[in-house]
Order: C-alpha cells, then sequence, then structure tokens
C-alpha cells in the first residue's frame, strides 16, 4: 500500500519494517527504523520508471538467452559410496550415522 508522506511516497512504514525483521530474525536498534525505512522506499520507488514502459503485446521472456534447449548432462546412475566409506571422514559418529551438534534446543549431540 503506497502512502503519500511529504514529498515521498512511503510504499514501506516504519511498523512494515520491524515486523519483517521480526520475521527475519534480524535484530534492529530503534535508530536503525527509520533510517531503514527511508532507504527501502527509496529503493522500491527508484523502480518506479519500469512500470512506465509499454508491455501491451510483448511476451514474455523465460530465459535470457531466448531459445536456449537443455544444456544439462544425462543423468546417468554411478557407483556411489559406501556406507563405511561415507563415515569415514565423520569427525563423530554413532550407530552409523553422523553426530552432529544439536542446533536447537538443550544442546548437546544429536
Amino acid at each position: 500500500m503506497r502512502r503519500k508522506r511529504g514529498s515521498v511516497t512511503e510504499y514501506v512504514s516504519e511498523r512494515d519494517v520491524r515486523d519483517i525483521a521480526e520475521y527475519t530474525r534480524i535484530f534492529l536498534e530503534e535508530d536503525e527504523v527509520a533510517p531503514l525505512t527511508a532507504d527501502l522506499n527509496a529503493i522500491i520507488d527508484s523502480l518506479k520508471p519500469i512500470t512506465e514502459y509499454e508491455l501491451e503485446g510483448v511476451e514474455p521472456t523465460f530465459h535470457p538467452i531466448g531459445s536456449l534447449s537443455n544444456v544439462m548432462r544425462e543423468d546417468v546412475e554411478v557407483p556411489g559410496f559406501t556406507h563405511d566409506q561415507a563415515l569415514s571422514n565423520a569427525p563423530s559418529q554413532q550407530d552409523g550415522c553422523f553426530l552432529i551438534p544439536s542446533i536447537l534446543g538443550e544442546g548437546g549431540d544429536r
């Protein structure tokens, strides 16, 4: 939603910036919110010229090189690692599985 605030169009509010920061788990100091809001609004406003192009009848381009066809190699099955080979360089293992540090909860290895 666009709001006019003086001579600047406000696309995102400070509340929006706080909500986005909370959602993305980015900690913002209170004195960072206003400048970031202004920067985001300026970035969005700088994209305004794109909306002024006449695009009626222009087919969408899904790849910048046009009619590029599949350039991927064939999907060929090759032998993989054995279980022992896969675990051979693991710093920690338990019961035939990788043992990794926990990143959530109480800590410890999982």
